[in-house]
């Protein structure tokens, strides 16, 4: 299937026999049927930025799936589907407390996970900056369609927060993927675990990562493996052996 795939095309080749998930400003609740249960889907679209209502109506709508799963005694996978914009830069936001409802969004979705629901993340558009954290990044895999382009921030943002010039971040990212925005650089660190073919049913390929999910995160370990943070994971084990009194 040539170029980006949309998300009804996403939505088609997830549940060929139908599905229930609308989008509504943007955002992405519902569900459908699923390796013989059922999979949740919570999400932007339309590289839709994400702010205070976005961030709680989909913090609930993960809250709902994990209280259905209490009461049904089985955990439905949730998969987030992302092509969003930035969290959205207003005042308002920010006065009503964006970063939090941001935080309690991640927070839900590490939740389910820790319940017992596969939480997994997929972007097929863009996605930056802390809507991507709060939501492609707080499940347990994040996987990816050709054609994504996510990015915590792109490289003039950078500049500005590091007060180093546009030109050596340009000359770093070429050989040094964490300073560089996009699919291949997201691969290569190990923030993104697969890349799906869209010229393959999805449902058959997302069954598949979830039926492989490591059992805690290894993006440290992906990294390190690919080149993308050759030094991650030792820090991150000297840091766990330091806090331990190791």
């Amino acid at each position: 299937m040539p170029g980006k795939m949309t998300l009804d095309q996403i939505l088609a080749s997830l549940f060929p026999a139908g599905h229930s998930v609308g989008v509504t400003d943007g955002l992405i609740t519902g569900e459908g049927p699923f390796g013989g249960g059922r999979l949740v889907v919570v999400g932007l679209d339309g590289d839709t930025p994400l702010g205070v209502e976005g961030a709680l109506v989909l913090s609930r709508a993960v809250l709902d799936a994990i209280k259905a799963g209490e009461s049904a005694g089985s955990r439905a996978p949730i998969l987030v589907a992302v092509d969003s914009d930035s969290q959205r830069m207003s005042r308002r936001d920010e006065l009503l407390g964006l970063y939090e409802c941001l935080a309690h969004l991640a927070k839900t979705l590490l939740l389910a996970d820790r319940l017992g629901h596969p939480t997994v993340g997929l972007i097929y558009g863009h996605s930056a900056a802390g809507a991507f954290i709060a939501t492609a990044l707080a499940t347990r895999v994040l996987a990816a369609l050709p054609g994504a382009h996510p990015s915590v921030m792109d490289l003039p943002s950078v500049a500005r927060v590091t007060k180093l010039p546009l030109d050596r971040l340009e000359a770093m990212a070429t050989s040094t993927p964490v300073f560089a925005p996009g699919l291949d650089n997201m691969v290569a660190t190990g923030a993104v675990h697969a890349v799906l073919d869209p010229a393959q049913p999805l449902d058959g390929q997302l069954s598949a990562l979830i039926a492989d999910l490591p059992a805690g995160d290894i993006r440290d370990r992906l990294g390190r493996a690919r080149g993308g943070r050759p030094v991650a994971q030792a820090i991150a084990e000297r840091v766990v052996r330091q806090a331990r009194g190791g």
